[in-house]
């Protein structure tokens, strides 16, 4: 909550940028690395050998460019923009409903993808992605992607995934004939609104919503009733991926949207955990790597998101998060991912998943639709009990 009460004076800008670029001069050429470098970052995006030695990818950057890097944890994009607003870093791992935020409020610069040659090897899927690319401009170079998966307790449904979003949206009681009640999370971001207007896609087609980001006032109030609902049912609004697997391990928790991150360290412990992608279908994150409007270190800065483009790099940080590479080669030859670790994320279902993206009231299915700073805000009043 207070990542996003943090974020809202950001939100007073316009968000109705999606013909303007704000194109500040990209670097020319590469220097001298500076000797520093900090990162703001999703949890387990930065690894360094701390948790797992199999999975570091900054000791060997650090030692080939003399870049020591530093890394902020953010648990919430709303938090990430209040961070790069702050200013004092560099780069950040920014998803698809704060980049445009970022774009818009000057924050970031534009890159000079002439300086980063693995640039050229991603995914053609994602080299100009509307999430960080503005009338041509790039302002990052893409990192991993995947799916908000529905989370579950193996016990509790008695080894069968649950089909629907149901479990976390309606009360009712699961396989293990206990009530769903205290016992699923909901995620603490305003962008958990385009999960309920997900679920309204596939079960009330009346409504007519054809892209859960892009929500009329009718469409908005129908999602924000769903959320009502689940404000009854949750025992917690997550943003902390520890704090989830300790509910899940300590809690009683049963169900939640989730990121796989957090299914993997708990099925590394052998617990009764699995994941889902129920009928309705998921939203999901395409993180990308920014440069801060006044970076102090922008040499080093080049040097890692040239870093973050390897095979290498981006097979670890794939096997690591449980989610997919920007760069098709990972998927290939890589020991912890493995060669079927692609397919088993998710790889090849680009396509089916509706990837976060800012919401404003200028918006391509209709013509006019609720803004993000209204999100913000209703969120808030829901998890309030309004």
């Amino acid at each position: 909550m207070k990542q996003i009460l943090k974020s809202c004076t950001a939100l007073t800008l316009s968000l109705a940028f999606a013909t303007h670029a704000f194109a500040a001069e990209p670097l020319k050429e590469l220097g001298k690395g500076e000797g520093e470098l900090s990162i703001v970052a999703w949890a387990g995006y930065i690894e360094r050998g701390e948790t797992d030695k199999a999975y570091d990818w900054v000791t060997g950057f650090e030692k080939d460019t003399g870049c020591k890097v530093s890394v902020k944890t953010a648990a919430t994009s709303d938090e990430m923009v209040a961070l790069m607003n702050e200013g004092g870093f560099d780069l950040v791992t920014a998803s698809g409903d704060a980049s445009l935020r970022l774009v818009a409020g000057k924050r970031v610069q534009p890159i000079n993808t002439d300086l980063i040659p693995s640039f050229k090897t991603v995914d053609e899927r994602m080299q100009s992605s509307p999430w960080y690319t503005v009338n041509g401009v790039h302002y990052g170079v893409p990192y991993v992607w995947g799916p908000n998966v529905l989370m579950y307790n193996t016990e509790a449904f008695k080894g069968e995934a649950p089909k629907s979003w149901d479990v976390v949206f309606k009360e009712m009681t699961l396989p293990d004939g206990k009530s769903n009640k205290g016992r699923v999370q909901a995620y603490d971001g305003p962008i958990h609104v385009a999960d309920a207007a997900n679920y309204l896609m596939f079960h009330n087609k009346d409504l007519g919503i054809k892209d859960p980001y892009e929500l009329n006032e009718d469409q908005y109030k129908a999602a924000l009733d769903v959320l009502r609902v689940q404000r009854t049912l949750a025992s917690r609004y997550w943003h902390d991926a520890m704090i989830q697997i300790d509910d899940f391990k300590n809690e009683g928790v049963v169900a939640s949207g989730s990121w796989p991150f957090q299914v993997n360290l708990m099925q590394a412990e052998k617990l009764p955990i699995a994941s889902t992608i129920p009928e309705e279908g998921v939203t999901g994150w395409a993180d990308t790597t920014m440069l801060h409007a006044e970076s102090a270190h922008p040499n080093c800065a080049y040097m890692w998101m040239e870093h973050s483009l390897s095979p290498k790099v981006q097979g670890d940080v794939s096997a690591w998060f449980g989610a997919n590479p920007s760069v098709g080669a990972a998927c290939k030859g890589n020991e912890l991912l493995t060669d079927g670790g692609c397919k088993a994320n998710g790889y090849d279902d680009f396509d089916k998943v509706k990837f976060w993206k800012t919401p404003t009231s200028k918006c391509e299915s209709q013509s006019e639709c609720v803004p993000y700073h209204r999100w913000v805000s209703d969120y808030i009043g829901v998890i309030g009990g309004r």
